[in-house]
């Protein structure tokens, strides 16, 4: 006889395979919390730069849109010549039509869409649209792109020794003092981006830094940053700038490295009214002591009328009027005594009998 299977029995074949599921369902429920993190954070470390035509000629028009950058980031958008994403800007922004780029703010959420004029660069090809932060931690990105009509030549190629070249624009940092309003050396950190475009490291490079006001040259001087550039690396170095005391107006400083200028920044420094002030206030404060000293000795060594060298009886109270008695008198004169008294003045004595 064929015994059925109950209701326990069934319970039973069922439960593993629920129980499976239920731990299955567990074990996936990290990765997927874990998994919108790290697709966040790659997006953060690596942005993204689409563009709505590979290819334009000069005259045309192009729209260019990012995400995964930094929230309410300023970016700089530029198409330069003789660059590569993987070698970046060759020479730097003087590879690329500045004149031509257009600046960006991206959103809350880091992303970004602006039209682009297209350009010839200065280089030939091959091209890149060039994205680059203007403020904050330097963040760059390079799309292929072609102008059309444009000339093409093959990118230098690498020596054996290590190159650098700027790959961002450059920026002064820093505010300027108190002090500075009085007069003070204005000062400022150069800050910009380097690679290495060479097949060997550049271990602590020596720049020169140069500071033009006007028509006059530069004035370069030597700034050492201490660092190794890996090749194919790049690095952000800031070194410092500073003018002469009480320098004001247009100043141009100039990035140099061996005998190539890498880059160059203006710079408008502020007059120090602090200096003006005191000057103002220089030439109202010694006159008036001049003047003050000056008539103090003139009214010491002007010639005085007759009779006023004397010394001068100091005041006294006034005198009671004259008294008719011997004692008040006495009292007012007291070099007289009642025996040295005038006779007329001294009093008779009576006798007895005497009316």
């Amino acid at each position: 006889m064929t015994q059925q299977p109950g209701p326990r029995a069934l319970r039973r074949r069922t439960a593993p395979p629920v129980l499976l599921l239920l731990a299955a369902l567990l074990a996936l429920l990290p990765a997927l919390v874990v998994l919108p993190a790290q697709t966040a954070r790659a997006a953060e470390s690596d942005p993204t730069v689409s563009l709505s035509k590979k290819e334009a000629g000069k005259g045309g028009e192009i729209t260019v849109s990012g995400s995964g950058w930094r929230a309410e980031a300023l970016l700089m958008l530029l198409i330069c010549g003789q660059s590569t994403p993987e070698r970046g800007v060759i020479g730097g922004t003087n590879s690329c039509a500045n004149a031509d780029g257009r600046a960006v703010t991206t959103d809350k959420k880091g992303a970004f869409s602006k039209k682009l004029p297209v350009t010839e660069p200065p280089k030939p090809c091959p091209c890149v649209v060039h994205i680059a932060t203007v403020t904050g931690e330097q963040t760059l990105a390079d799309a292929v792109f072609t102008v059309a009509g444009h000339p093409t030549a093959e990118l230098p190629r690498q020596s054996g020794e290590g190159k650098l070249a700027v790959l961002a624009a450059t920026r002064l940092e820093g505010d300027s003092s108190l002090l500075t309003w009085f007069g003070a050396p204005p000062a400022r950190r150069l800050v910009f981006t380097v690679g290495n475009l060479g097949s060997a490291p550049v271990e602590d490079p020596v720049f020169e830094i140069g500071t033009a006001h006007g028509v006059y040259a530069p004035q370069w001087e030597e700034r050492q940053w201490r660092g190794t550039v890996a090749p194919g690396g790049k690095a952000q170095v800031r070194l410092p700038v500073e003018l002469s005391a009480g320098a004001h107006g247009d100043y141009q400083v100039s990035l140099r490295y061996g005998d190539k200028v890498l880059a160059e920044q203006p710079w408008g420094v502020g007059r120090p009214w602090g200096v003006t002030l005191f000057w103002v206030l220089l030439c109202l404060v010694v006159p008036a002591a001049v003047f003050r000293i000056g008539m103090a000795v003139v009214d010491k060594v002007r010639p005085r009328p007759a009779g006023a060298h004397r010394t001068r009886r100091p005041a006294t109270a006034p005198t009671a009027p004259a008294a008719t008695d011997t004692t008040e008198t006495t009292a007012v004169l007291p070099w007289f005594t009642p025996d040295s008294a005038p006779l007329e003045n001294r009093p008779r004595p009576t006798t007895k009998g005497q009316a």
